[in-house]
């Protein structure tokens, strides 16, 4: 359920480190529906046409994040995920139910095609917390062979995007 104004400390903290970043653009997060991956690929057309991206994404829109690359990796330079349940059954964090009620669909039958737990074919750094507190840590962590790199940070979901030693982290992980 997060939105552009949920990130948008995230946003603003990299834009004041020299990045140029945009929200996603595509409103409140309601869960997949069967035209995300084309909507995202019509962001990324819009705002870099002719340049890769870096994409950074929060729990869903990490998960989002890493299916779309796999799908148009040339257009991707890189996907970090911030406490991404990417790892592990669909169920493995506290939200699954309340994202069953928004989307409308079983968290383990999105309707798109997904292999979550398969790295996409560009660099993958997945920040992930013990105290995460809605995502189990291994979820977001991943196993040896899914993401290129495991950063360890100490705050709970909703920091990831608000916390300034997660944002300091995720642009040194940006340039890195």
């Amino acid at each position: 359920m997060a939105s552009d104004r949920t990130t948008a400390r995230l946003r603003r903290s990299l834009d004041a480190a020299g990045f140029q970043s945009h929200g996603w653009g595509l409103g409140r997060n309601g869960g997949v529906r069967s035209d995300t991956l084309d909507r995202i690929r019509n962001r990324i057309d819009l705002l870099a046409p002719d340049e890769q991206v870096t994409l950074v994404g929060w729990s869903l829109g990490g998960l989002l994040a890493r299916e779309y690359a796999k799908i148009d990796p040339d257009r991707v330079a890189k996907v970090i995920t911030l406490g991404s349940p990417f790892s592990a059954h669909p169920r493995a964090n506290n939200a699954w139910r309340v994202y069953q009620l928004i989307a409308r669909h079983r968290v383990d039958a999105p309707p798109i095609e997904v292999r979550l737990h398969e790295k996409p074919p560009v660099p993958t750094i997945a920040f992930w917390s013990p105290r995460d507190g809605v995502v189990a840590p291994a979820a977001a962590r991943g196993q040896p062979g899914e993401a290129d790199a495991h950063v360890e940070l100490s705050c709970t979901h909703m920091a990831f995007v608000a916390n300034p030693d997660a944002i300091r982290a995720i642009a040194r992980a940006i340039v890195g």
